[in-house]
């Protein structure tokens, strides 16, 4: 825990604060019912930017907005989904419109989630950010047991009407990965690439899997190729997972039964699992890795020679959009989906030694993607 000192309430809780520290990744989730969180699978979110929103705050204090984040169980320096969250507090601190002393709380297990929310409560936090799907039943108890208290969920969302002072963050990642499968088929040599996830959570791992198959789908459409791809089956929602996103020798002995059964383009959507994979691919060298949820060439530079591009979501762009919201006094809860047509969500840089005829044909797909012209999911089979 670093920044402690503007609340003299936080000192009376700092022994639950030293036991606990995140875990997994979130979900691009769409919706929840009743107390207990659940899902949609196989389909992204379907709320646009504005809809389904309430409004739950009054005006703004004038104020530098207090944001206060509990990570899952992957960790602040997961080089992925809670690290790029945390950017979007550094990033509105830089701008000025967050406390310097707006810190974060790791959870070291699931039965951390509530102490380390209720720890922000009693700091009195003015936004309290929590990170990924499997936060969602702990957040909601926490939200209607405030009901004046802002929060915001990162890859998941409630119903309509539940927990109205929640904004749930989710992000079109169908479409971002669908251009990283694109190009995956389009770079393999030995006609077959993988993917797997960390826990099968809709929809934050799977539709990852579901567009990364969808556009190695497309490839072959387009150009006459019969490219397979390992680890997931969209359409029975069937594929491999490690079971953590903690665990790099999971990701390591995934990818070696990948690369054994001729893989050699692998998509891991397992947080730090994935550094598993990229470490293997660089020792073999005849294999491409691809990131999840932040630009690896900036977070694994060290894996820079395999790194064949990154699957992004704008993390830190809704955490830094919700703070300046709560800012400015006009917070809402609901549902905020973040798509491809406004950038929230892509695929980084890609790799120089890629065919620059490739590339040009990546770019061209995410355009079809951000007109309409192209609909990832028509790719689904059946």
């Amino acid at each position: 825990m670093k920044r402690y000192l503007r609340y003299l309430g936080l000192i009376t809780v700092l022994s639950l604060v030293l036991a606990a520290c995140g875990d997994g990744e979130g979900g691009d989730t769409t919706t929840t019912a009743g107390a207990e969180p659940t899902t949609t699978a196989a389909e992204e979110p379907t709320t646009t930017a504005g809809e389904e929103m309430t409004t739950t705050t009054g005006e703004p204090s004038g104020d530098l907005v207090l944001a206060c984040q509990v990570t899952d169980t992957g960790g602040i320096d997961d080089k992925s989904f809670n690290q790029t969250a945390f950017k979007g507090i550094t990033d509105a601190v830089e701008a000025g419109i967050a406390d310097p002393e707006s810190d974060y709380l790791e959870s070291q297990a699931e039965t951390d989630y509530g102490p380390n929310i209720q720890s922000w409560l009693d700091a009195g936090c003015d936004l309290i950010i929590t990170v990924g799907f499997l936060l969602g039943t702990a957040t909601q108890e926490a939200a209607e047991a405030n009901p004046d208290q802002a929060f915001e969920i990162i890859d998941f969302a409630y119903d309509e009407g539940v927990a109205p002072n929640v904004r749930g963050a989710v992000f079109g990642t169908t479409d971002a990965a669908f251009l990283a499968g694109y190009l995956a088929a389009g770079v393999s040599q030995t006609g077959v690439v993988a993917t797997y996830g960390g826990i099968q959570i809709p929809c934050g791992v799977t539709c990852f899997m579901d567009g990364f198959v969808y556009g190695v789908r497309y490839y072959n459409q387009e150009n006459g190729t019969d490219v397979q791809v390992l680890g997931w089956d969209p359409e029975a929602q069937t594929g491999s997972f490690t079971g953590d996103f903690e665990n790099a020798d999971n990701g390591r002995n995934f990818t070696q039964s990948f690369v054994d059964e001729g893989a050699d383009v692998i998509l891991p959507v397992a947080g730090p699992v994935g550094v598993g994979s990229a470490a293997l691919a660089q020792e073999l060298g005849n294999v491409w890795v691809i990131g999840v949820d932040a630009d690896w060439f900036e977070t694994l530079p060290e894996y820079s020679d395999v790194i064949l591009t990154s699957v992004l979501k704008g993390l830190d762009v809704a955490v830094f959009d919700t703070i300046q919201d709560v800012a400015e006094g006009t917070f809402e809860g609901g549902t905020r989906l973040y798509t491809i047509a406004e950038d929230g969500v892509g695929i980084g840089p890609i790799n120089e030694a890629v065919d620059a005829a490739l590339a040009a044909e990546v770019d061209a797909i995410r355009e079809g993607l951000v007109d309409g012209s192209l609909v990832a999911a028509d790719m689904a089979e059946g």
